[in-house]
């Protein structure tokens, strides 16, 4: 439900703006846009740490537990947003970052919940279960949001009050505290460091995607450079922070353990490329495959949620079963597979021309789906299993902080460049097309003036992008009916953006394999693998290197 609650909003944005009567794409209305889907990354990435840690002190299950409750209630009060326009907006912005809240409480402890309950030989088929249950929910919510945006989009909010009202009382009744809880105080110098620095960097990615002075991006506005300056700044204070406090937050000391640096650099270089993938599947798929083959822009987002169900599959199969043979056979064999597996569905996404073979790209993305369970699940096993137990709330937060974090910084990397690729050749394509259908060049030369950013958007939510370009020079009244039927057909923009879609497309697919590849590599440095002895798991995974304790030294 956390995770899920990360996409079906993405999907279901166009009925969520006509819901309370807001143009996205108006001048000065994209920053709520781009808070409505970033503000819940970000916050989940930046809290996920803290709330471990808490949950090390005061206990996980309780931490958990008030994670479903708060979960519960802002998806209520998401659902009953009562005004319309800006203001309408901002509720919704600012229940979802209270949403998000809840869900890092979730994220940040389910991992050391599980990691406590189950045996080293079971541990990593509960850890796959639960890991591809969070991974999955983000394409579901793909299928889900266009279903219930269909019905009445405050229905997306809905869906989760029910389920979090069962999961928050059974949740209180069933779960136990079985870790050891570490009295300690709270290190109120990290958390400030770390959440303001984190919180800085990802929001001057986020408005780094926004055109700026004439840019496609905004990566030199001297706003996002300060974000970036002062987010880098204030996390390298925080590094010195957590090496001086007796009770840090952030337990560098850990990274010491091979298996869990290795596991979480793995992890994030992983998110990265995974966020980057989705993102750039769905633009391909609503803005040209899907309108080529007759489906209108306004179906757009269900069918591209649809199209992407073999990826999800392939999640959920090789998820639970790579995670069990992971407990037999170690989890590095498997891990590094399922990414190099990645990297070679990467090389073949780069490979099929703009308007595809449905079977082949099917194939190729079930594939991504498979190595990325293939990861996922033993990945997360070797992290956790790595940890003393005292401090496996701090490593589930800390891991969830890296897979968050890759998220956010996917959607600013991939989208930068997928822009960055289209600015050098779209504008041209852009003006000779219009004025071959009789659009007057300074209407043409404005409009093709226009940020990509701003026709990826309008693809992305589901609309004409052609019609909503041209709707306010009115220039569509005046042409004949066969041209204006033309510029406003499934065919004429898909048609005019594939050649420059296909280069940034290309741009961003060598890109995720890189990271694949870098990612396998680490993932092959995290050690020895875990071998069964007798039936009974024994790990041979090297011994933790001491963490810092001020209070005992000794970890």
């Amino acid at each position: 439900m956390a995770t899920l609650d990360a996409s079906i909003v993405i999907i279901a944005m166009p009925a969520i703006f006509r819901g309370i009567g807001l143009d996205p794409l108006a001048p000065g209305n994209i920053s709520y846009l781009l808070w409505l889907i970033m503000g819940y990354l970000l916050v989940t990435a930046v809290l996920v740490v803290a709330l471990g840690r808490l949950g090390d002190i005061y206990g996980r299950v309780r931490i958990y537990n008030l994670g479903f409750a708060v979960f519960s209630a802002t998806s209520l009060a998401l659902s009953l947003d009562p005004m319309h326009g800006a203001g309408g907006a901002l509720w919704l912005i600012g229940f979802r970052i209270l949403q998000a809240v809840g869900g890092a409480m979730l994220m940040a402890n389910s991992a050391a919940i599980l990691t406590d309950a189950f045996p080293t030989e079971q541990r990593g088929m509960a850890l796959g279960v639960n890991q591809i249950a969070g991974l999955a929910g983000q394409f579901l919510g793909l299928v889900a949001g266009g279903l219930l945006a269909t019905v009445d989009w405050r229905a997306i909010f809905w869906v989760n009050v029910p389920i979090g009202v069962v999961g928050t009382v059974w949740s209180y009744r069933s779960l136990r505290e079985i870790g050891a809880k570490r009295s300690a105080g709270i290190d109120w110098a990290g958390n400030l460091t770390f959440t303001c620095g984190a919180l800085a960097l990802l929001a001057g990615i986020t408005y780094g995607i926004q055109p700026y002075g004439g840019h496609p991006t905004g990566w030199t506005n001297p706003m996002v450079l300060a974000m970036l300056g002062g987010g880098v700044l204030l996390l390298a204070v925080f590094g010195l922070v957590e090496n001086r406090v007796a009770d840090p937050m952030f337990h560098l000391g850990l990274f010491r353990i091979r298996a869990f640096a290795a596991g979480n650099a793995a992890s994030l270089l992983t998110a990265i490329a995974r966020g980057g993938l989705q993102f750039m599947l769905i633009i391909w798929l609503q803005g040209v495959w899907l309108p080529l083959h007759g489906y209108a822009y306004e179906s757009t987002p269900l069918w591209a949620g649809i199209a992407l169900i073999p990826l999800t599959a392939g999640f959920l199969i090789a998820g639970p079963v790579s995670g069990y043979l992971s407990d037999r056979f170690g989890a590095r064999t498997f891990a590094s597979s399922g990414l190099l597996l990645m990297a070679a569905s990467f090389v073949g996404l780069l490979f099929l021309p703009v308007d595809f073979s449905y079977p082949v790209f099917a194939v190729i993305v079930f594939a991504n789906g498979i190595g990325q369970g293939m990861f996922s699940a033993p990945n997360t096993s070797a992290i956790m299993g790595s940890v003393p137990p005292e401090r496996r709330g701090a490593a589930s937060g800390m891991r969830a902080t890296f897979q968050n974090s890759g998220m956010s910084l996917s959607i600013g990397i991939f989208f930068s460049l997928m822009v960055t690729g289209l600015a050098g050749s779209l504008p041209q394509t852009l003006s000779s097309g219009l004025q071959a259908q009789g659009v007057p060049g300074p209407v043409a030369g404005q409009v093709a003036s226009l940020p990509p950013v701003s026709t990826l958007f309008a693809a992305f939510l589901g609309q004409n992008p052609v019609g909503h370009l041209l709707a306010p020079s009115g220039v569509l009244k005046t042409l004949p009916r066969h041209n204006a039927d033309t510029l406003t057909g499934t065919q004429f923009f898909p048609h005019l953006i594939s050649g420059p879609l296909h280069h940034g497309l290309a741009v961003v697919f060598i890109a995720a394999a890189a990271m694949a590849v870098v990612a396998a590599t680490a993932s092959l440095l995290r050690g020895r693998d875990t071998h069964r002895d007798g039936g009974r798991g024994t790990d041979r995974s090297p011994k933790p290197a001491p963490v810092r304790d001020d209070a005992a030294h000794q970890a």
